[in-house]
């Protein structure tokens, strides 16, 4: 007979910004447990599942404890007596309870924690790790290959650049351990250039070094010295990856880079981007242009160098049918898969399953507020996706995913390994 769920707990925590958030305790008949933490994004796609928050003068507006009444409340009613491993059943069944398109009556923030931390009893439930019952029948992935963020900006750092995210990826290591190891080489060498030119002026949100730079371009080439720095050769042993977030500074197929003292349309964006593309060893290129720009978008695809990854994050939010849309439309070629922009972990998975149907890649990727959480590393493994991006190589609430990754490569029968370069399009090109 299949164990039950016996309590759902709501809990009112904090995440890395200091603001309230939602946690989830799941305890199930048989005395199994599995707890989960909502993140919170700041940089947000328009398709996103809505936080409930409280409104009103506290914490300015950000409390959570009407969607810790909404898990206290109507979830555990719902939940109370059903069975731990019914996941696609349960996610339903919280769609259903809430009844809006955009999670917005219970919270986002307590569905998502609600189902993230019913994976975590089922698999305890069941007396295997997370990852493990994540893959099910099938064959578990082997450690994602880390994207991590060096430098922050856009609405990570109070937009002192325009550009969100300058990453690195350590595309020739041979080993999740090497690849972290290479990053931290990097994310020093990039400290001690910015202190040594006095433009270092503390961290982001998530971690990466919060610059003062005159220009976006400024920042791509301190990254490139940070990796020639490190001693790793650019493109070979380290990439780039750029988070451009356009959504965050254009709309209606014009954007204002005030770093830079311009604005531009979406030509004039692509063609500045497409000229970073030829001049850095970029890889990876999330967002280039606004989620209401599709057209551009995929001209912007289309025109991108063979082996570049250009992925949808708000242009997509983890969103099934938006990924096919966009998909038939050419705009993209790989997902950004972010739980709790959808909202429960069926649908997450469904988002997945489409995108990789589509013949697209998929990264899994934490937010910007997050938590001592550690799901997405799991899915990461469990559901076989090449790349986890979470942020700096800072922060307890990142290195808690980086170092989990450590532990799982105990754990996973392809031990440190990390996916074949074949899994990527600069593998392929």
């Amino acid at each position: 007979m299949s164990d039950t769920i016996d309590a759902v707990i709501g809990r009112r925590v904090w995440d890395s910004r200091g603001r309230p958030t939602v946690e989830v305790e799941i305890r199930t008949t048989s005395g199994a447990m599995g707890r989960a933490i909502a993140p919170a994004g700041a940089s947000t796609g328009s398709g996103e599942a809505l936080d409930r928050r409280d409104g009103g003068s506290a914490f300015a507006g950000l409390d959570v404890r009407g969607a810790v009444a909404s898990v206290n409340g109507e979830i555990a009613e719902a939940l109370k007596g059903r069975p731990v491993d019914d996941q696609a059943g349960i996610d339903r069944g919280l769609v259903e309870l809430d009844g809006t398109g955009d999670k917005s009556r219970l919270g986002g923030n307590a569905i998502i924690a609600t189902s993230m931390a019913l994976a975590h009893a089922a698999a305890a439930s069941a007396g295997l790790p997370l990852w493990r019952h994540l893959a099910g029948e099938g064959e578990p992935g082997p450690l994602p290959l880390p994207e991590i963020q060096i430098l922050g900006g856009g609405a990570h750092a109070a937009r002192r650049v325009d550009v969100q995210d300058f990453m690195v990826i350590a595309v020739g290591a041979p080993d999740y351990p090497t690849a972290l190891d290479w990053t931290a080489d990097v994310y020093r060498a990039a400290g001690r250039i910015l202190a040594d030119a006095g433009k270092l002026q503390g961290v982001a949100d998530e971690g990466g070094f919060w610059p003062a730079f005159d220009s976006n371009e400024e920042a791509l080439d301190c990254l490139l010295r940070a990796i020639e720095a490190s001693g790793h050769a650019p493109g070979d042993d380290v990439a780039i990856a750029l988070d451009i977030a356009a959504s965050d500074f254009g709309t209606g197929g014009r954007y204002t880079l005030a770093r830079d003292g311009r604005e531009i349309d979406s030509d004039g964006l692509s063609e500045m981007l497409l000229g970073w593309l030829a001049k850095y060893p970029v890889v990876s290129i999330e967002d280039p242009l606004g989620e209401d720009d599709e057209e551009a978008f995929a001209r912007f695809t289309k025109a991108a160098p063979a082996g570049v990854q250009v992925v949808g994050d708000d242009l997509v939010t983890t969103n099934a049918p938006r990924i096919a849309q966009c998909a038939a439309l050419g705009a993209g070629n790989t997902a950004l898969i972010k739980p709790n922009q959808i909202g429960t972990l069926s649908e997450t998975h469904e988002a997945l399953e489409t995108a990789l149907a589509k013949g697209w890649g998929a990264i899994v990727s934490a937010r910007s507020g997050e938590t001592e959480d550690v799901t997405i590393v799991h899915l990461g493994v469990g559901w076989g996706i090449p790349q986890l991006k979470v942020g700096s190589f800072t922060r307890s609430e990142r290195m808690a995913k980086w170092n989990e990754g450590l532990r799982l490569a105990e754990q996973v029968p392809t031990g440190t390994a990390l996916p074949p370069r074949t899994a990527y399009p600069w593998g392929r090109k």
